[in-house]
This record gives C-alpha cells, sequence and structure tokens, in this order.
C-alpha cells in the first residue's frame, strides 16, 4: 500500500523539492501541497492522508497549531505528522511534539532521514532528528511536567517498563526485539499495552510519559541500554 501524503511549506521551491524527494520512494505518494497552515489543515481533514509533513513557519496557521488542530489531545482521529524546518531551536521542537507531532527533522536532514521519519509516522512510530534528540531528552528532564502525570490505568509489567524505558531512547521497534530477544509482533503487543495503560496515543506520548514521571532519568541516551 502506497503511504499518502500531504506537503505545506510557505516555500514553493521547498514544497517541490520535498514532493519529488517523496515521490521518488516506491510506496509513497503526495497527494496535496498546501502554502499554508489553513489550507493544509482543510486539505487534511478532506483527504485523511497518511502523513502530514508540515513546515512551521507558515503564514496565518503555523505548523505548530495545524498540527495540534489534527493531532491534538482533543482530536478524535489524530492524524500522523511530521513537522520539518530550518530552525533548530528546543522550544519549537517541545511544541511541536506537544501538539502530536510524530516527528521533527531539520530540512538539512537528507533524503534518507525524511523517508525514515515519513515511514515512522505513518507505522505510528517517532522519528526525531539524531541532532536535536539529545537536547530534546534534557528539556524533558528539566522542564518538568506541566501538570501532574497521569497515573496508569493498571500497573506496569517489569517488561513493559524495559520497553517504556527503551521508547523513551529513542529506539525502533525492531532495535527493541534485538535488544530484548523478543519478536516485532511482541514489541507491538508491549507497545499497545503502554498505550493503553497510559492513555498515550503514540510512541512520543509514551516518551514523555516515561520523562514526566522520571522513569528515564537526565542523560540517558539513545545507544544506553535499558536494565534487563
Amino acid at each position: 500500500m502506497s503511504i499518502r501524503v500531504i506537503v505545506a511549506d510557505d516555500q514553493e521551491i521547498v514544497r517541490t523539492g520535498l514532493t519529488m524527494i517523496l515521490n521518488a520512494q516506491p510506496d509513497v505518494h503526495v497527494i496535496g501541497e498546501a502554502a499554508n497552515g489553513q489550507r493544509a489543515v482543510e486539505l487534511a481533514r478532506r483527504l485523511r492522508p497518511d502523513v502530514c509533513l508540515f513546515d512551521i513557519r507558515m503564514p496565518g496557521i503555523d505548523g505548530i497549531e495545524a498540527t495540534r488542530r489534527l493531532a491534538g489531545p482533543t482530536v478524535d482521529d489524530p492524524l500522523a505528522i511530521v513537522v520539518i524546518t530550518t530552525f533548530d531551536l528546543d522550544d519549537y521542537v517541545y511544541a511541536a511534539l506537544r501538539a502530536g507531532a510524530r516527528g521533527f527533522l531539520l530540512k538539512d536532514a537528507g533524503p534518507d532521514l525524511l523517508s525514515q521519519a515519513v515511514h515512522a509516522a505513518a507505522n505510528g512510530d517517532a522519528l526525531i532528528a539524531p541532532s536535536i534528540t539529545a537536547r530534546l531528552l534534557d528539556a524533558f528532564a528539566d522542564a518538568g511536567p506541566t501538570a501532574p502525570p497521569k497515573q496508569p490505568i493498571e500497573a506496569l509489567t517489569d517488561r513493559e517498563e524495559q520497553i517504556l524505558a527503551a521508547v523513551a531512547g529513542g529506539r525502533a521497534n525492531s532495535e527493541i526485539a534485538g535488544e530484548f530477544y523478543i519478536t516485532l509482533s511482541t514489541v507491538k503487543t508491549h507497545i499497545a499495552s503502554l498505550m493503553a495503560k497510559l492513555g498515550a496515543r503514540n510512541r512520543v506520548e509514551i516518551a514523555m510519559w516515561a520523562y514526566e514521571t522520571n522513569r528515564v532519568k537526565k542523560g540517558f541516551r539513545r545507544g544506553n541500554s535499558p536494565k534487563r
């Protein structure tokens, strides 16, 4: 099945470039383009793409507000959104993920990382540009929760705690499977259980909950193995 994508950026040359890169992928098809946030929201609601690729700085409604309207906490059927920007600013990253984005990339990330982010979002995963991941994790640890974190509806098992730490560390499903010597389907089952228990809608919200409850400490990084 082809991954259907909408691209929104106020610069035509950027939209054209992103569209060309994505359409070069055998299983990705750009079905719509928008030059501003309002048009992006309208297109997304009408076409229901698999993934939306939004720039942050757009006239009228910016990419973060567009993300919130399509994937925010009050949205019943959120869309998968990847935010892409020229500006490597922590406030943008944090705001985009709070708004419901499943990925955050810089425009110099390159075609491979762009493709990975779109595929990850379509599969329910999250990908954040490696160059900002370390700072982002520190920001979660330093800032603390803006409100008391929700308690799980049921206690997490030991294995779920391990999977939680791995997700918060930025590991993909295949990496988690290799880390704990379990199958991909088992990883997906654990992640689905975590989302149900935590009331989380995606991996980003799982990771945010892990940091807000201090289950993952400052200094934990992708590549650091959680304890088995």
